[in-house]
């Protein structure tokens, strides 16, 4: 009964440290995104969040979609990419099982034994953040890995 009164204190507080709903910075260090104008049209766009360090990636993107229409451009090229997170930053209750076997002589009588363990890691999702440059353009995108259509970006991350 303890053992699963631990287990569910533990989850719930794991399940307090989520994503929030994508949005502005509130504060600073808290999660939502922030951007700053560097020099015409480049601009740094940071998003902070927690979990997986793919998600958080996904909404800099989405603010850097956002922010190319809102400046009158029709698309934006990454010319530098800052992601920071842990790679376990998911957290959560991550089981691991470990068995081991030993045997002796202890004086003589002969012993062997097995033993499985199992455990639980409670941690919580850690902070993860990414930070785009990005160059915004106007008219055809051009054909380079780093560069996006705006519009494109909105429809595939659901903006």
């Amino acid at each position: 009964m303890r053992a699963a009164l631990i287990a569910v204190s533990a989850l719930s507080l794991a399940a307090c440290a989520s994503l929030q709903p994508y949005g502005p910075q509130t504060a600073p260090g808290a999660q939502g995104f922030a951007e700053q104008r560097i020099e015409g049209d480049r601009y740094r766009v940071t998003y902070n969040g927690v979990g997986a360090p793919g998600p958080v990636a996904d909404l800099a993107l989405r603010r850097a979609a956002e922010l190319t229409l809102q400046s009158g451009g029709d698309w934006f090229e990454v010319t530098q990419r800052y992601i920071d997170g842990r790679l376990d930053s998911s957290g959560g209750v991550r089981p691991s099982v470990s068995v081991g076997a030993s045997s002796g002589r202890y004086g003589g009588y002969s012993a062997s034994g097995v033993g499985v363990g199992v455990g639980l890691n409670f941690s919580s999702p850690g902070p993860t953040s990414t930070t785009l440059e990005i160059l915004i353009g106007r008219g055809p995108r051009p054909d380079r890995r780093e560069a996006y259509d705006a519009r494109e970006v909105l429809r595939a991350l659901g903006g």
